[in-house]
């Protein structure tokens, strides 16, 4: 396929306290696709954040793909829900991010995440930085993996917390039956900020999900596999079109 080829947009949502250059060589791994950012990174309420994603993907042509990344991931499938999307590829995704205490291997406890907020008032770089050592194995560190991530502290704290209010509140568990297009999900299985069970849980409740898993992959799955997971996601994305093209006939 050619690169001038368009065989769809995909609108990119990040992960928290990330900066969208965290998709830059996902988007060079994938020249064939024409690609689109939300900047919720200045958003001060979770009411701003939703609304600029919404209004983002109302004003995308099909055929639209949403890629989202932990909490990119949630609000990709509050926009499934509502049918403005043609296809996902979530990574590390979670439908619902807090649990009660009995679903601890699903999520984190509310209390954890007030923490968070508390703490982010008084010292974010603190809390940023041990939210990122969370996001990898001691296996990925050792590797240099982390060292990929772009630079902290370019969120505003609003944005910070209006981000976490929206992990507190946000659930799709409910209504992913309400997810009718193609879905592509890629997890690792040692992820310590979405648990792989919440991987499993998500899969079994979208009729057209299809689950990727990374054995001994912490919380970002894409980072230094950028290239393999473009190379997935094309044949996936290709399929689904060929899929819906002869049921079509």
């Amino acid at each position: 396929m050619n690169a001038s080829d368009n065989i769809g947009t995909v609108l990119w949502l990040t992960g928290w306290s990330m900066p969208d250059s965290v998709f830059d060589k996902l988007r060079a791994s994938l020249p064939d696709f024409q690609h689109a950012t939300v900047d919720y990174s200045e958003a001060d309420t979770p009411e701003k954040m939703l609304l600029l994603t919404e209004t983002a993907a109302r004003k995308m042509q099909p055929p639209l793909l949403i890629g989202g990344w932990s909490l990119g991931g949630l609000l990709a499938l509050r926009l499934a829900v509502k049918g403005l999307a043609d296809g996902l590829l979530l990574f590390a995704a979670p439908a619902r991010f807090t649990r009660p205490k009995e679903e601890s291997d699903l999520g984190w406890a509310d209390a954890y995440v007030r923490q968070m907020i508390a703490g982010l008032s008084i010292d974010r770089e603190t809390v940023e930085t041990k939210f990122r050592r969370m996001l990898f194995t001691e296996a990925e560190r050792e590797a240099g993996i982390d060292r990929k991530l772009p630079p902290s502290c370019v969120w505003t704290v609003p944005a910070l917390i209006a981000g976490l209010q929206i992990l507190r509140s946000e659930e799709v568990l409910s209504q992913l039956n309400h997810v009718r297009c193609p879905v592509l999900l890629v997890h690792g299985t040692e992820d310590k900020i979405c648990p792989y069970s919440a991987a499993l849980e998500l899969a079994s409740f979208v009729p057209q999900a299809m689950l990727h898993t990374i054995p001994f992959c912490g919380h970002a799955p894409f980072l230094g596999r950028e290239e393999e997971i473009a190379e997935r996601f094309r044949r996936w994305w290709h399929d689904q079109s060929d899929n819906s093209n002869s049921t079509s006939i």
